[in-house]
């Protein structure tokens, strides 16, 4: 009884020790405004989904949702992450990750934002690590800055997109901590050329100091966007919008030569 069982066991193990993943699950496409929207799940390293026009099926673009940072001591396909639902919300894409991330797509301008940091655990009881846009992983996470600074993931989203410097091009602001000072703060990732700006984390900028521990929320804050009773210039691109809960906020934005502070209710 005893050999059969192990002889069993023994046939077994190379089909264990030649396990893949299974395929992703086919995602339902979304139209909106004569566009579909297709998640093809077709690359490992990278989660995009792709703009086809109804009538004639050519491909319009492709946008990286998420990107998965393989270690190349595992086996690769098991660390592949793939896209799992698309959906449709008052004109913004919604896409969802195999790991509970939800994110939001604006079409027209291609801004990705994380709005849901809800995710399956890992087998041991510890959290999956957050799913990095391929940008923020080139230039800061496995970048020359990586030896400065990590990312910081203390508040959701860790990471907004906009076109900050209305240059056109699509640029992202992500959450930092200096590693020498346990300082935090953003930096600013130019779509353009990948040229990075930390404000904070060491490098002081108006009212906000040189540490934004105190920073407790922050928002992309629209070029187009006007508060009544506040005295905003007129933006040369979107701006971000940081704040402490009822204490203070101000907004940095581009000024065509450096990023500036503006205090709210100044």
């Amino acid at each position: 009884m005893r050999l059969t069982l192990l002889v069993c066991v023994m046939a077994f193990l190379p089909c264990l020790a030649a396990a893949k993943r299974i395929p992703p699950a086919k995602v339902a496409p979304v139209v909106y405004e004569s566009i579909r929207y297709v998640a093809p799940n077709d690359d490992g390293r990278r989660a995009y989904i792709e703009a086809q026009d109804i009538q004639t099926n050519r491909k319009l673009w492709d946008l990286t949702v998420f990107t998965n940072r393989i270690d190349p001591k595992l086996e690769e396909d098991i660390q592949w992450v793939f896209i799992s639902e698309l959906s449709l919300r008052d004109g913004t894409l919604i896409v969802k990750s195999e790991r509970g991330t939800t994110y939001q797509v604006d079409p027209r301008t291609k801004a990705i934002t994380e709005c849901d940091a809800a995710r399956s655990p890992a087998p041991d009881g510890t959290a999956d690590p957050p799913d990095i846009p391929e940008v923020i992983d080139r230039a800061i996470a496995n970048g020359s800055l990586a030896k400065k600074y990590e990312l910081s993931h203390r508040i959701n989203p860790f990471y907004l997109r906009g076109d900050f410097n209305g240059d056109g091009k699509i640029d992202v602001a992500v959450l930092v901590k200096q590693r020498s000072t346990g300082k935090t703060g953003i930096a600013i990732i130019n779509g353009a050329t990948d040229e990075v700006t930390v404000l904070g984390s060491g490098t002081a900028i108006g009212n906000g100091g040189d540490d934004f521990e105190w920073m407790d929320s922050w928002e992309m804050y629209s070029k187009g966007r006007m508060d009544s009773g506040t005295s905003v210039p007129k933006l040369r691109g979107d701006a971000l919008l940081v704040s402490k809960s009822e204490a203070a906020s101000a907004l940095i934005y581009w000024n065509g030569k450096r990023y500036v502070w503006l205090q709210q209710g100044d």
